[in-house]
């Protein structure tokens, strides 16, 4: 018997010689039956088209180089702010060239290299750092791919990252900056970017509406939309949240900084306007017009019910109102709202029935921001009908529901006059239970919007009082506290009559005396509420202002130490609405106290912000109480900064050189336009404290005030000496300057900044720029 013919299983014995011949011959002919041509074996189907890797794997060496490529670009991104000395090769020349290397490597596979779990992560990083030319070039060699690379689990993340890097060249080329490379017959004619996306586009048109319900592709998609229309979201949040989950956004911070490690590209694009060619907003119209034609209700209906498919459903529906697309009957809003546009567009006044969908997707956690969309940016006529037929008479039990509340809080930034005051009598009841549940939005969302309507403040003021359970006239002057802890009054006096005494804790130990506080630990959610009641118009705001000033000046204290609380400050001081009288009373209540407040890493922050809104006499009011409290400062972590500040020994001095001093430096402050230009060099405020990230280049460091005084006096010197041996060594320096023409001025001056130096200050040092 052959062996090519043998069965698994029993060996077979050696046949005989009496054996007939004819078994073995059938036994044959059935072990090897002729099979049909059409047949086509299932492993070789897999071999061509294999899902992990559709255009091949990367080679083993290759994917080793990208890994070393990986770790020096993220080492120059880590240290980007650092600069070479003079003499020494310019970094930006080192580092274009090691990218020229590592382009060459990739030419040609670009595709196995995005679909590559490892190496998909090192084109995004390197996609930041690429210039227009290698963008465009990159984003031609994946031409004819990009429905296979969308769908891929790593190329599409390739493809996401690309369009959005492509915004900047875009908006270059708008502009007539386009690079213009040197073209040959063999490779042909380099498109533009702006070329480029609209041939992506059309090349997944065919397939657009199975990639919106694609679990990969789906982000890509929106990402597309988002790039051809791109006033659809306001602020860089909303775009990162539009195009990203959480659990993305959270994976993509874990694989570091994404950014460009060339210097002089700092910066680069976030001031050019997001203003789209005028192709782009054709190519969303005819994007959501495919979407229309190849869905029907019932499918675009079953889009806002799947995890993957919604929010690419609220990306469509932000450009069907963005192109004014969405009052036409049949739109994708209609087909959503189940024909409310439609019912409003033939009668306006007519009563629409109730749709059992639409509930549902109130309260789905899901579908719900589908409907905030809708709410936001359906025509007027459409929110009346919607406030009518599915909110009105129901604020209660939305109002308490953990996903419908969304919904409800952003109807409510559209309600008129007469329905807001429908909306306080029929949450009347419910206010303290949102309170206890933290479900504070539609709270917010009502004194926002009164703000905005500049109603009276009589029933925000009562609605406080009842949700918080404050009855008494003398109670009123705890309700800040109530709110910024969402405690109601008897919950906020029973935490502090359980609340255990710190043990003598320091005021400088911040994190300590935080730590113990448990539940009156100021919330997010109140500090909210209360910069929204702060930013009411005047005088409706004055109830709130009268709560703050009516507390403890060390209460007062304990809420600036704190980051939630802190804030409330910030928009005391920086709200528009809030009278210059209620600033300037807030800024001459910490006198006396000033050194307890700045004793802190945020309050600190907040004693720098009531220096900078007082004049030279509150300056002056505020330096002189601190000057029994000067040592205190200069041994203080924080403190010692807004010592800096101060300038006491020449307020004692020469008073009037002092108020002259500080009135220069008020004007200079005015003068100073408030809008900054993102592309300029970050400057450094004096009033910069330890713990807060500021970027800078070394050479842009501004120089020791003390050195820069000695060396003005003294002439240059090399700094060897530490600042205790300048300490030590400032007797002989004050002798030389005593016998020299300068006078008693520059010697105050000098004694003056030594006496704030702490002799071993290793952080001050640094942030003087001193080297150790």
């Amino acid at each position: 018997m052959p062996r090519e013919n043998r069965k698994r299983g029993k060996k077979h014995k050696k046949q005989r010689e009496d054996e007939p011949q004819y078994e073995a011959e059938s036994e044959q002919q059935i072990e090897a039956p002729e099979e049909p041509s059409w047949i086509v074996p299932a492993s070789n189907h897999a071999e061509e088209v294999n899902q992990e890797a559709p255009f091949g794997y990367v080679d083993v060496d290759l994917k080793a180089y990208f890994r070393t490529v990986d770790v020096q670009i993220q080492e120059w991104q880590e240290n980007q702010e650092d600069t070479v000395e003079d003499g020494d090769v310019d970094p930006n020349e080192q580092r274009r060239l090691f990218f020229i290397a590592a382009l060459t490597e990739i030419r040609g596979k670009e595709k196995q290299l995005a679909t590559d779990p490892d190496c998909s992560v090192i084109l995004e990083r390197m996609s930041y750092s690429m210039d227009d030319f290698v963008r465009r070039v990159f984003l031609d060699t994946l031409a004819g791919s990009y429905e296979v690379l969308l769908r891929h689990r790593f190329a599409s993340h390739v493809c996401q990252t690309l369009f959005t890097v492509a915004r900047d060249t875009i908006s270059r080329e708008s502009k007539g900056v386009i690079t213009q490379p040197s073209t040959s017959q063999e490779e042909g004619e380099l498109r533009t970017m702006t070329r480029l996306i609209l041939d992506i586009c059309e090349e997944i048109l065919p397939s657009l509406s199975s990639l919106i319900l694609d679990p990969f592709a789906s982000h890509v998609v929106r990402s597309l939309l988002l790039l051809l229309s791109p006033n659809l979201s306001a602020s860089e949040e909303n775009t990162r949240s539009a195009v990203r989950s959480k659990k993305s956004a959270a994976w993509k911070a874990k694989q570091g900084q994404m950014k460009s490690v060339f210097a002089d590209e700092k910066g680069k694009g976030k001031e050019i306007s997001r203003n789209a060619p005028p192709e782009f907003s054709k190519m969303a119209r005819r994007l959501v017009q495919i979407v229309r034609n190849e869905l029907d209700g019932n499918e675009t209906r079953a889009m806002a019910a799947s995890k993957v498919a919604c929010p690419g459903l609220q990306m469509l529906l932000e450009v069907e109102a963005d192109q004014d697309m969405s009052n036409e009957p049949g739109s994708l809003m209609d087909r959503v709202t189940v024909g409310l546009i439609t019912a409003c567009r033939d009668d306006p006044s007519a009563n629409v029935e109730e749709s059992d969908y639409l509930g549902t997707l109130l309260r789905d956690p899901h579908s719900s921001h589908l409907l905030e969309i809708i709410v936001s940016r359906c025509s007027d006529n459409v929110f009346r009908s919607l406030w009518k037929t599915y909110l009105k008479g129901k604020l209660a039990r939305l109002g308490a529901h953990p996903v419908a509340n969304f919904v409800l809080a952003k109807a409510l930034e559209r309600v008129s006059e007469n329905e807001l005051s429908e909306a306080y009598q029929e949450l009347d009841g419910v206010w303290s239970k949102l309170i206890r549940t933290s479900r504070t939005g539609v709270l917010r969302a009502v004194i926002d919007r009164a703000a905005a309507l500049e109603s009276s403040a009589e029933p925000l003021s009562q609605v406080l009082n009842t949700a918080f359970d404050i009855v008494a006239d003398d109670d009123k002057k705890l309700l800040v506290p109530c709110v910024l802890t969402l405690l109601p009054l008897p919950d906020y006096r029973t935490a502090l009559l359980s609340k255990k005494p710190d043990g003598g804790a320091s005021h400088h130990n911040g994190q300590q005396s935080r730590s113990s506080q448990g539940p009156l630990e100021p919330k997010i959610q109140g500090s909210l509420l209360i910069q929204s009641l702060l930013r009411l118009p005047s005088p409706h705001n004055q109830f709130a202002l009268d709560a703050t000033f009516s507390l403890p000046v060390e209460e007062r204290i304990k809420i600036a130490h704190t980051p939630s609380g802190s804030r409330v400050f910030d928009v005391l001081l920086d709200s528009t609405t809030v009278p210059a009288k209620a600033k300037r009373q807030l800024v001459m209540g910490f006198i006396g106290h000033y050194h307890l407040l700045i004793d802190d890493k945020l309050g600190s922050r907040v004693g720098d912000r009531c220096w900078a809104f007082a004049d030279t006499y509150l300056k002056e009011k505020i330096a002189r109480s601190l000057i029994q409290q000067e040592h205190a400062l200069a041994a203080s972590f924080y403190g010692k900064f807004f010592a800096r500040n101060l300038n006491l020994y020449l307020l004692q001095r020469r008073p009037e050189e002092w108020r002259s001093m500080q009135s220069n430096r008020k004007r200079a402050q005015e003068s100073q336009p408030t809008h900054i230009d993102p592309s300029s060099k970050p400057q450094v405020a004096a009033t910069e404290h330890p713990g807060v990230a500021v970027n800078r280049k070394r050479k842009s460091r501004p120089d020791n005030e003390i050195d820069a005084l000695f060396d003005e006096k003294l002439g240059k010197r090399v700094k060897k000496a530490t600042l205790a041996d300048i300490q030590s060594t400032h007797t002989d320096i004050a002798t030389n300057l005593k016998d020299s023409k300068t006078g008693d001025k520059e010697l105050d001056q000098v004694l003056g900044a030594i006496r704030l130096a702490p002799a071993n200050d290793t952080v001050g040092r640094k942030r003087r720029g001193i080297k150790p």
